[in-house]
């Protein structure tokens, strides 16, 4: 047998890999989970490795030939049929099945094909076996710490064989106390029909290169009091019977000693006989007790170390906003529950997440008004355009939101930051609505939150009315807003067209949000409107209304859009650059 084998996964379910003292390379040579491929990250000692993760029993045997043992993890629904798959490929010797509660009749299947092709069952109902300082197969032997206790990152000179996997861990740990320690132990399952016995082992064990003796045995069958029960009973792993005395533990222990095994008289006694065995077995020289090494150190997890206060680590993100560690995620400090049972609303969760403290009622109201009003300005708009062209090309409700979000910007949607940042800089200058809109004309800059396309002086828009109705009523301040308007005075004196916009209304608006609640400083003014704040507020609407554009395309079926040729402007003027071309310029056929 090899020392690399291949595991059938299932649901992330496989052993570590554990770095055995002198051991240079992984004894997992791949990882077999149906449907899926890549690599597995794992450790190895310090180093961190890729083990390959294969989609298919026959893939993953072509790929690593030389891994003759298979360790199944599957459940005992699909153990059989994958465990027989394994035993029919040629490079597999042995087959561990750590399911319990596999059908006898498959289970008797695997068994009589295993025979008949000399290839071994290990379980089913197995804890798997360990090859102490080479590699192990399934859960036994524990955790690092037990191996190590347990002196099993070394080989020995003791064979063990149990049908118990908890039975297996106690005894590892009595045999390391008390001789040199295992050099192979294997748990064959508790199930009724194990794919391999306790004397399959045994022989096997007499006939292992290290010492070709007739070895001692030093057994015991559990399940003495069995007999004192008056209906048959049978005692988990134990195999022993109450229902003839041939089939009583006692019977059996006495048939083990008749044919020159070591029985103790009980359970307790069974770790004086084994260290009587194997003292006499070293003083007459059959054996040279296995001389202790320095067991491989091995690096302690990250996470566990944090725990424990061993180790510090630096961490790679910083989160203020939300912490999801407890019972359930926290807004800013606020349990989610505590949000819902006050029955606090979308404007109250953007007020956490967004500004970090819980805001007056009026400004959460404002922030929900903002955000229905801003939800959507219909079809014609950039954005809902852009989303109803892709939306009636085939994509999907992501692709179809997105694009249209990409049309936000200075000219569409996104000037209530600008708006804010201008407004605010000019009112705190002292500057006059005429040279404030002067100051900008010189710069060539346009003044964000003026204008707009189709509402006028004699027409004005509806949102930005309800917007300054609400904040007369409940803010405590709106100089801002009241310095917008003085603006729009001004500006509509030059066209009828330059009327505040709802980006400028939001934008002042929520200056004297910020300001009147007097729950920010003048630095957490500028930065909330340098950083994107009040944008911010303008796309969460606007996803609103993008999102049902796309829906409404898919419900309507609508097919792909093209846009029609009498709404295209086609000019045969030359371009500049091509006027000044005097040579011709010859194109292949295919350019």
């Amino acid at each position: 047998m090899n020392d690399r084998f291949l595991i059938l996964a299932c649901k992330n379910m496989f052993c570590a890999v554990f770095a055995n003292a002198g051991r240079e390379t992984p004894s997992v040579a791949g990882i077999i989970n149906p449907g899926s491929e890549g690599f597995q990250k794992l450790f190895f000692g310090q180093e961190e490795i890729a083990i390959p993760v294969h989609s298919a029993i026959e893939a993953a045997c072509a790929a690593h030939p030389t891994a003759d043992v298979f360790i199944n993890f599957a459940s005992f629904r699909s153990a059989a049929a994958s465990s027989m798959a394994a035993l029919k490929q040629p490079t597999i010797k042995v087959v561990a099945i750590i399911a319990e509660g596999v059908p006898e009749s498959d289970t008797k299947q695997l068994i009589a094909y295993a025979k008949a092709n000399n290839k071994v069952v290990i379980g089913p109902a197995t804890v798997g076996g360990i090859q102490a300082g080479a590699f192990k197969i399934g859960d036994t032997a524990g955790t690092i710490d037990n191996i190590i206790q347990c002196k099993l990152y070394r080989p020995g000179s003791v064979g063990f064989v149990s049908k118990s996997g908890g039975m297996s861990n106690e005894l590892y740990n009595t045999i390391a106390r008390v001789t040199d320690g295992i050099y192979e132990g294997i748990a064959i399952g508790g199930d009724v029909f194990p794919g391999s016995t306790l004397s399959d082992h045994v022989l096997r064990f007499n006939n292992i290169p290290q010492g070709k003796i007739n070895k001692p045995v030093v057994a015991w069958v559990s399940g003495t009091c069995a007999r004192l029960f008056k209906s048959e009973v049978q005692f988990g792993h134990a195999g022993a019977k109450s229902g003839g005395e041939m089939e009583s533990a006692q019977a059996k222990n006495e048939a083990l000693r008749e044919a020159g095994a070591v029985v103790p008289t009980s359970f307790e006694a069974f770790e004086g006989a084994i260290k009587e065995t194997f003292d006499k077995l070293a003083e007459a020289g059959k054996i040279s007790p296995v001389k202790e090494v320095i067991p491989p150190q091995i690096p302690e997890d990250l996470n566990t170390a944090i725990k424990s206060g061993k180790v510090r680590a630096p961490t790679h993100i910083i989160s203020t906003i939300s912490d999801d560690r407890g019972e359930e995620p926290a807004y800013a400090g606020v349990p989610m529950s505590s949000i819902v049972e006050q029955g606090l609303g979308v404007g109250d969760v953007i007020s956490l997440l967004w500004f970090k403290r819980s805001l007056p009622h009026y400004c959460t109201r404002f922030i929900e008004i903002c955000i229905m009003l801003c939800a959507d300005h219909g079809p014609c708009v950039s954005g809902a355009h852009n989303t109803i062209v892709t939306a009636r090309a085939g994509k999907d409700l992501v692709s179809s939101l997105v694009s249209g979000l990409l049309t936000i910007g200075p000219r569409f949607g996104g000037a209530i930051d600008d708006a804010a940042r201008y407004f605010k800089d000019a009112y705190d200058r002292g500057l006059t609505p005429y040279e404030f809109v002067e100051s900008m004309k010189k710069k060539g800059i346009r003044v964000p939150g003026i204008g707009h396309r189709i509402k006028r002086g004699d027409n004005r828009d509806k949102r930005v009315e309800l917007l300054q109705r609400f904040a007369r009523s409940n803010f405590p301040s709106v100089k801002y807003m009241e310095y917008a308007v003085e603006v729009e005075t001004y500006t509509l004196s030059k066209a009828n067209n330059l009327v505040l916009n709802v980006d400028g209304a939001i934008g002042s608006l929520f200056l004297d949000l910020l300001a009147g609640s007097g729950m920010f400083t003048k630095q957490e003014i500028d930065e909330i409107v340098g950083i994107g704040y009040l944008n911010g507020l303008f796309v969460l609407a606007r996803s609103i209304g993008l999102i049902g554009h796309t829906f409404d395309q898919k419900r309507l079926k609508q097919p792909l859009y093209r846009h029609p040729w009498e709404d295209v402007l086609y000019t045969k003027t030359p371009l500049p650059l091509l006027s000044r071309i005097s040579s011709p310029i010859f194109l292949k056929p295919d350019q």
